[in-house]
C-alpha cells in the first residue's frame, strides 16, 4: 500500500518526470483537508460498534431468513462471523479514507472475498446490502458538522461512499 504522496512520487519516478503542477495541487489540497480526513476517520472509528450493530440489525429486519434456522447468520457462531466481517470491512474503509487510496481496501480485504463467500455459501447480495447500510450510517455520523473541522466535506464524503460502494460491489 502506498499513501497518496508515495504513489504520486512513484508514478513520476517511473516516468522519470518532475511532479506536475496538477499533482502538486492535488497533494496540497489533500494536506489542506487533512484535518477533515482525520475527523472523519475518528468519527467512524469511534462509532464502529454502533455502525456495525445498527447495520446488522437493519439487515436482519429486512432479511429475517438470514437469522432463521438454516440461515447464514443463524447460530451465535455464524452471527459473530457476520459481525466480524462487517467490522473488518468497515476498518479497511477507514484505512483507505486515511490514506486517500483504495488499494489497502482492495489488497488486504476485498481481493478474493467474493470467492471465499461463494465457497462458504454466504449470500453476497446480503453482505453487499449490509455494507450499504454501514455506508449510510458512517456517512451520517462523519458528515455531522458539529465538533469537527469546518468546511465543505462533500468531496471527502463522496470518497468515503466510494470505498463502501467498492466493498459492496466486491462481495455482491
Amino acid at each position: 500500500m502506498l499513501d497518496a504522496f508515495a504513489k504520486v512520487v512513484s508514478q513520476a519516478d517511473a516516468k522519470g518526470e518532475f511532479l506536475s503542477n496538477a499533482q502538486l495541487d492535488a497533494l496540497s489540497n489533500m494536506v489542506k483537508d487533512g484535518s477533515k480526513r482525520l475527523d472523519t476517520v475518528n468519527r467512524i472509528t469511534s462509532n464502529a460498534s454502533t455502525i456495525v450493530a445498527n447495520a446488522a440489525r437493519s439487515l436482519f429486519e429486512e432479511q429475517p431468513q438470514l437469522i432463521s434456522p438454516g440461515g447464514n447468520a443463524y447460530t451465535n457462531r455464524r452471527m459473530a462471523a457476520c459481525l466480524r466481517d462487517m467490522e473488518i470491512i468497515l476498518r479497511y474503509v477507514t484505512y483507505a479514507t486515511l490514506a486517500g487510496d483504495p488499494s489497502v481496501l482492495d489488497d488486504r480485504c476485498l481481493n478474493g472475498l467474493r470467492e471465499t463467500y461463494q465457497a462458504l455459501g454466504v449470500p453476497g447480495g446480503s453482505v453487499a446490502a449490509g455494507v450499504q447500510k454501514m455506508k449510510e450510517a458512517a456517512i451520517s455520523i462523519a458528515n455531522d458538522p458539529n465538533g469537527i473541522t469546518q468546511g465543505d466535506c462533500s468531496q471527502l464524503m463522496s470518497e468515503v461512499a466510494s470505498y463502501f460502494d467498492r466493498a459492496a460491489s466486491a462481495v455482491g
